[in-house]
């Protein structure tokens, strides 16, 4: 079993709230989604193990066990080109589960017109594997999900 942290705070929605059908409609994997709280922050790792893919708006963070946890940091934020993102991490390094990985604003997303929702996404899980979803508030580093 994997314990999924979330990456920032905010409330707790379901994939089916994001606004864009690769994630609402589970097609990369099952997970949830954080409508972070609007102010800078911190997005951290949701598992201990290596950051296998980092972009600015996005990562990925696979496990000891083979698991990947992918983070995207609001929605079409690829557009941004990095603008308003700071990497704290490097691809390929290791994390510890709660180190944070990319500093950013949602307030800044949001102010060029695109939606700082962040999903939260076990990599080529079946839906049936995520369970003990958080529901409403949750602090970065606080259990968003298990992974069994």
């Amino acid at each position: 079993m994997t314990t999924v942290l979330a990456p920032v705070a905010g409330a707790a929605v379901g994939l089916w709230a994001v606004p864009d059908p690769v994630f609402s409609e589970g097609l990369v994997g099952p997970g949830l989604a954080i409508e972070p709280l609007r102010e800078p922050g911190r997005a951290v790792a949701p598992i201990a193990g290596k950051i296998v893919k980092l972009h600015p708006h996005a990562f990925v963070v696979v496990g000891d066990d083979g698991r990947g946890v992918l983070v995207h940091l609001g929605i079409d934020t690829v557009q941004l080109k990095g603008e308003g993102f700071e990497l704290l991490a490097s691809e390929g390094d290791r994390v510890g589960a709660g180190q944070p990985v990319v500093a950013w604003n949602p307030v800044e997303v949001e102010a060029g017109g695109r939606c700082p929702v962040c999903p939260v996404v076990a990599l080529d899980a079946v839906k049936e594997a995520v369970t003990r979803i958080a529901e409403g508030p949750v602090n970065a580093g606080d259990e968003l999900f298990r992974w069994t």
